[in-house]
């Protein structure tokens, strides 16, 4: 078995692919809903959008449930309290994607117009909701969460709902729908033709300049605001667990000292930007599936920057620095991280490879006159 450091850093890395798949895999579908009621300007072209997502937007969501399942599993600690910090914004998430499987399956079942609209707005909800609250989250991250332990190693939260919905959070959340959009976009400008296509081409030009517009200003904002968090005291990245056996000071700007110490991760901001660059370029061109890869790896770079800027903390703690945590101290024993790795290693490759033929299958272009001819089969 893996020493339990090189445990700690690999679930790092997995929980940081496992959100970066969800970013892709569905956000794509997000990105689409969010511009069904704008790009979709008849109830067939709506239907045609709908279908471009409809086979696989489940299978998607996969993602979103891994993901949480492994945080659950291998930071317990980092779980229990942002779920508790962030209890009312998760069922927000929640709330809105309740809208998708009704709205998928429900909304051309029957052929009324304020019904059908009424599910295309959603839809709208269930797909520009999440990325909005998810970036305010990671906006909240980079500044610190209130919460502390008590002996027990019990979380409290201390702060409220609308604390979150503070300016740098929603600049985060800017980026978030921003970026999530952009590449539902161009999915979108794939699987369409005609007006559509034209639509969906512009509006993925639009939310890919926002995206690196407020990319950037949120950096600017990191590199002279007054959050960061650095260890000061000596660590053991082998130790058992426990959040309290270490030193943590804020210090403004201390989240640029990784690219400092570690100048190769540079790689990673870079990356969101010359991705983001060529995914305009190729969208604008019309090399729409180049387009797609490349504004994938602007998502890689544009959340791994994240994780980058942030290493080793997972959850900084704003009221209790000492509390916050960390890979080294939020993690689960070493035997379930090992055994997890191992389910990983199996069933990953089989969820990627089955994605795979699923894309490939139902390729193509979704039309109209796909819409006509499969009227009682197609959402």
């Amino acid at each position: 078995m893996l020493d339990y450091e090189t445990l700690k850093v690999i679930w790092w890395l997995l929980v940081g692919v496992l959100l970066v798949g969800f970013a892709i895999m569905d956000g794509h579908d997000m990105g689409v809903g969010t511009l069904l009621p704008f790009v979709g300007r008849s109830d067939e072209e709506r239907r045609v959008i709908i279908n471009t997502v409809g086979p696989h937007w489940d299978g998607n969501q996969v993602w979103f449930i891994t993901g949480g399942g492994a945080i659950f599993a291998a930071w317990p600690l980092v779980y229990a309290s942002a779920f508790s910090g962030f209890y009312w914004a998760m069922l927000a998430v929640l709330w809105a994607l309740f809208f998708r499987p009704v709205g998928f399956d429900y909304r051309s079942k029957i052929d009324n117009a304020v019904w059908r609209k009424t599910w295309d707005w959603g839809l709208f909800v269930g797909g520009a909701v999440p990325p909005l609250i998810f970036g305010v989250a990671f906006g909240n991250l980079l500044q610190g969460v209130p919460f502390h332990f008590d002996d027990h190693l019990v979380p409290y939260y201390t702060g409220s709902f609308w604390g979150l919905l503070n300016p740098f959070a929603l600049l985060a959340g800017i980026v978030s729908t921003a970026m999530i959009t952009f590449h539902g976009a161009i999915y979108l400008a794939y699987r369409t033709e005609g007006d559509i296509e034209r639509r969906s081409r512009r509006a993925a030009i639009v939310f890919g300049i926002l995206m690196l517009v407020a990319f950037s200003a949120a950096g600017v904002w990191v590199a002279r605001g007054s959050f960061g968090y650095a260890i000061t005291s000596v660590i053991d990245p082998s130790a058992l667990p426990d959040p309290l056996a270490k030193t943590v000071t804020a210090q403004a700007g201390a989240w640029l000292d990784n690219y400092q110490r570690a100048p190769a991760t540079l790689i990673v901001p870079v990356l969101a930007y010359v991705a983001g660059v060529a995914a305009l370029v190729l969208v604008a061109r019309g090399r729409h599936l180049a387009a797609f890869v490349a504004s994938s790896l602007a998502i890689v770079g544009v959340i791994g920057t994240a994780g980058v800027s942030m290493f080793p903390f997972v959850m900084p703690s704003s009221t209790m620095p000492n509390a916050s945590l960390t890979v080294w101290d939020a993690v689960s024993s070493q035997r379930t991280l090992g055994i997890m790795l191992v389910a990983t290693l199996i069933f990953m490759p089989i969820i990627i490879a089955y994605t795979s033929w699923a894309y490939k299958v139902m390729s193509g272009k979704v039309t109209a006159a796909y819409i006509r001819e499969h009227e009682h089969s197609a959402y």
